[in-house]
């Protein structure tokens, strides 16, 4: 959680932490600042102080909202900065940055660079601040010992907010299968009133109008796939392709709250109409999968864990899988799941060769379980996905539920 940043700042050896770019969809600054419209911004924090946030003028009550002490660049004469750097804007910015830190009470030590930002610019500021404060070591950490474990466990107010978004995403999806449902069937596929068919790129702008009106934003797209892109996991669909009957659909959302603050992320798989008995028996397993897991998770155990068995357990199936075969892409290829915050992919991660020591099903651990079985080459691909919390008793909870159904029955 936050309070434990300056602990693992101790840990790694960080005397300051220095966080830039704007106060919207930037997982470091809205975690310290709380967010808000704040177009660009510099935050430090001196391990064992609280942050202090730099920004331009314009900004000064978005950044006030923040309650953390609040600086204005405009304290900072640009004019002689610029004088002094004899006319060299990326020197006198750097000037500027070795003012903020000094100002900050740090004049020498290791500081952590985080923020979103261009980086060409960044690297040019960045590079000339080490050669005019020399005594300071500027570093980058990979991977981040700083604000990914501090994330991955949250509190009761951040959860609350996590769940809010699944309130929403779920209302969406429900929004989306009563749109599915009542339109109308034209040789085998569905058509608009003008009977025109309906396409994957008619249901996306709808769902992204649904989560605007909704107060949600989209910034990492949708996964609306059918048939053979279905059997792909992270391919989006093809925006010209027809809602025809009897193919699986993967529909895996992940929006966020507005404005760049917490993801909810959910999936799942439908068909059309009917299902042909490949694909009912390719989803029957994917959920015998799915509850097999939810009913053997237990606290505090590591989450790899649960990535092996899902293997395991689709490897009986004859399935193949990322256990036995690497290199797969049909079967089980990627990991059960990840955590989800301010990030839609963050700790705790399940993959059994990139996951660490720390990436624990623990209590305040916000992750996602989501078997899938895929056959591109079949035309046809499964997930099933939900958003759990691990509360203090040890129990699990899904933050939104859904129905699981796999057939929407059409005109």
């Amino acid at each position: 959680m936050k309070q434990d940043i300056d602990r693992y700042m101790q840990e790694s050896g960080i005397d300051a932490l220095l966080v830039t770019g704007p106060g919207q969809h930037n997982p470091a600054m809205v975690y310290l600042t709380g967010g808000g419209h704040i177009t660009r911004a510099d935050l430090i924090k001196k391990r064992g102080e609280d942050p202090v946030l730099f920004h331009a003028s314009m900004e000064r009550d978005e950044a006030a909202k923040s309650g953390l002490r609040t600086i204005g660049y405009d304290t900072f004469d640009m004019a002689a900065l610029m004088k002094q750097a004899e006319g060299n804007r990326t020197k006198a910015a750097a000037l500027r940055y070795a003012a903020m830190l000094r100002t900050s009470g740090i004049n020498g030590g290791r500081v952590a660079l985080y923020g979103q930002v261009e980086l060409a610019n960044a690297f040019a500021v960045f590079t000339e601040l080490a050669r005019v404060m020399p005594e300071l070591e500027l570093v980058g950490l990979d991977p981040d010992r700083i604000f990914l474990p501090a994330m991955m466990t949250k509190g009761p107010e951040e959860i609350d907010r996590i769940r809010r978004m699944g309130k929403i995403t779920t209302a969406v999806v429900a929004r989306v299968a009563d749109f599915l449902t009542g339109q109308r069937v034209k040789g085998n596929i569905l058509v608009k009133s003008d009977d025109t068919p309906l396409t994957i790129g008619d249901v996306k702008s709808k769902i992204d109008l649904w989560l605007a009106e909704m107060g949600a934003a989209n910034p990492e797209g949708t996964i609306f796939a059918i048939g053979r892109d279905a059997g792909v996991p992270h391919s989006t669909g093809n925006p010209a392709d027809f809602l025809t009957l009897g193919k699986t659909i993967v529909f895996d959302i992940f929006p966020c709250e507005n404005g760049g603050g917490y993801f909810y992320d959910f999936t799942r798989t439908w068909c059309l109409g009917y299902a042909p008995d490949e694909e009912l028996k390719l989803y029957e397993e994917v959920r015998q999968v799915y509850d097999r897991l939810l009913s053997e998770l237990k606290v505090s155990t590591p989450f790899p864990a649960y990535q092996k068995r899902t293997c395991e357990l689709f490897e009986e199936m004859g399935h193949p899988t990322v256990l036995s075969q690497p290199a797969t892409e049909e079967g089980y290829v990627h990991s059960l799941g990840h955590g989800v915050g301010l990030r839609v992919h963050e700790k705790p991660f399940a993959g059994m060769l990139t996951a660490e020591a720390d990436d624990l099903l623990i209590p305040g651990a916000v992750f996602t379980m989501e078997p899938g079985l895929y056959y591109p080459e079949r035309g046809m691909g499964v997930r099933i996905e939900d958003t759990l919390t691990v509360k203090n008793d040890g129990t699990f909870e899904i933050l939104a539920d859904f129905p699981k159904d796999l057939i929407l029955p059409v005109k």
